[in-house]
């Protein structure tokens, strides 16, 4: 009978929240795409930085002691692009509907970083 024991994540990349983080990120880029030019300093850039840094916090802490104060900047973020799609819909650069697909990734993903938050405290407290 072969041990079911879950394996250790190896490195950032096997964490889901680093992966649908990225995806969130490549999201991000494809739909920023058709914003009008004069917004490429402005939301195209704010939206396109704040997508890159959630998952480079996720790698960036994820052999730190602190990993905790990296993942809650990722989900500060992640904050700042639920604000900013909200603002690009209102504007029109957004269709509500691919709006709301991007809202969706975004809620999906704040529970994710959460648990992680959560697992991460109840390994503290039992160590």
């Amino acid at each position: 009978m072969e041990n079911s024991i879950a394996l250790p994540v190896q490195s950032y990349r096997d964490l889901i929240a680093w992966r649908k983080a990225m995806e969130l990120a490549r999201e991000i880029y494809r739909r920023t795409e058709l914003f009008p030019r004069v917004e490429i300093y402005g939301l195209i850039a704010q939206l396109r930085r704040a997508a890159v840094s959630i998952p480079s916090k996720i790698a960036e802490g994820h052999e730190r002691t602190d990993y905790r104060q990296f993942l809650g900047h990722a989900l500060g973020s992640l904050m700042e692009i639920e604000t900013q799609i909200l603002l690009a819909a209102d504007l029109g650069y957004l269709e509500e509907t691919k709006a709301e697909g991007l809202l969706q990734r975004t809620a999906e993903l704040a529970k994710i970083l959460h648990g992680l938050l959560r697992s991460l405290q109840m390994r503290i407290r039992t160590n």
